[in-house]
């Protein structure tokens, strides 16, 4: 009996084995086919980069739609287009305009720049219209190194007395008619007893020679009851004679004294509102701007610079700007003739080779070529 059991075991066994031996071959076989399949997990690592390519690639899928949502995007798109176009075809004429307006001035003058440098003073700064106005100055320095008084005068009485007279005529009819009179009349005391109707008659050819006698009498009489005769060195002592105002008095001061101030006559007041360096109308105004774009010590010869410059080149009705040497810093450039031929014509005194204002200028003027002017009467 234990000898069948055994033999059925070992049958059961065998059988086992060989069941056992599929199951290993099967085993074995789904082993290799696992390991097959495993294969790939184990290269699964190697599969991630495709995985971040995939992730790299959603990107494209994102921008891919657009593709998929074209209608409104590009409806709003198409809309924004216009808007752009037009809202550059709006903005498109400003810078046209900017364009084209030097362009025309070119066009006609051929110192365009002058008109560039100050196309808008009313925007220019404090810093840059000091910078302009003392350029300017500099530069008249160099066109008229000799410039001075035009008043003939031997000493302050006879500066003042040919000052006040110069009123409503020019230098040189002055400097032609004190000869006379200081001839007659060589101190305060002379003029101040003088008859008046015969200096009525010295100075007619001045003009207003009823009211200019009144006003040199009048001072004459205040030099000697006031002053001793002298004629005082302060501003507000001169302002107190007859017929002597603020302009009179810093023509005094300046000269006579070595005083500074500064002339605000009609020549001097036209062309500091035409180099923009004030807009004021009052003369008292018009000294206290344009005094607080220099320095103190350059007031008298800076009076002398500007009004030369009237007097010779920037005229009031035609200027000469075509012979300018400051064009290039005038915001006025281009209201009088820019022809430089033409121009040329429009120069006065010695800028035309003709005599100046004075009978005796000084020494320096002479030498610089300038002429002195014929006495009354002659020529």
């Amino acid at each position: 009996m234990s000898a069948e059991r055994d033999s059925a075991v070992g049958e059961q066994i065998s059988d086992g084995g060989r069941k056992t031996a599929k199951a290993a071959k099967t085993a074995a076989a789904g082993g290799s086919a696992s390991a097959k399949k495993a294969a790939p997990a184990r290269k699964a690592p190697a599969r991630k980069t495709p995985a971040k390519k995939a992730t790299a690639k959603k990107p494209a899928a994102r921008k891919a739609a657009p593709a998929r949502e074209p209608a409104a995007k590009q409806a709003s798109a198409r809309k924004a287009a216009p808007a752009k176009s037009s809202a550059a075809l709006k903005k498109a004429p400003a810078p046209r305009k900017q364009v084209v307006a030097p362009k025309k001035a070119t066009a006609s003058v051929p110192a365009a720049p002058a008109r560039t440098v100050a196309a808008h003073p009313q925007g220019e700064s404090l810093t840059a219209l000091v910078r302009r106005a003392r350029r300017i100055n500099r530069e008249l320095a160099e066109v008229y190194p000799y410039a001075h008084p035009e008043l003939d005068f031997e000493n302050p009485f006879q500066l003042v007395v040919a000052t006040v007279l110069s009123a409503q005529t020019t230098d040189l009819r002055v400097n032609q008619t004190t000869p006379a009179l200081f001839a007659k009349y060589p101190t305060p005391e002379d003029l101040a007893a003088a008859d008046p109707e015969e200096v009525e008659e010295i100075l007619r050819p001045t003009g207003f020679f009823r009211a200019k006698t009144k006003s040199v009498i009048g001072l004459s009489k205040a030099l000697v009851e006031q002053f001793g005769g002298e004629v005082p060195g302060r501003l507000e002592d001169l302002v107190k004679l007859p017929g002597v105002g603020r302009k009179t008095a810093f023509v005094v001061l300046g000269n006579a004294f070595g005083r500074p101030g500064i002339t605000v006559d009609t020549h001097f007041q036209r062309l500091v509102r035409r180099w923009k360096w004030t807009d004021e109308t009052d003369p008292d105004k018009i000294e206290a701007a344009v005094g607080a774009l220099f320095p103190k010590s350059d007031w008298t010869d800076l009076s002398h610079h500007v009004i030369w410059h009237g007097r010779r080149i920037c005229h009031a009705r035609k200027p000469a700007c075509g012979a300018c040497p400051i064009a290039p810093l005038c915001p006025a450039y281009g209201e009088g003739e820019t022809d430089p031929e033409k121009a040329e014509k429009l120069l006065k005194y010695e800028k035309a080779g003709r005599p100046g204002q004075r009978l005796r200028p000084p020494q320096a003027y002479l030498d610089a070529g300038g002429r002195a002017a014929p006495p009354l009467g002659a020529g």
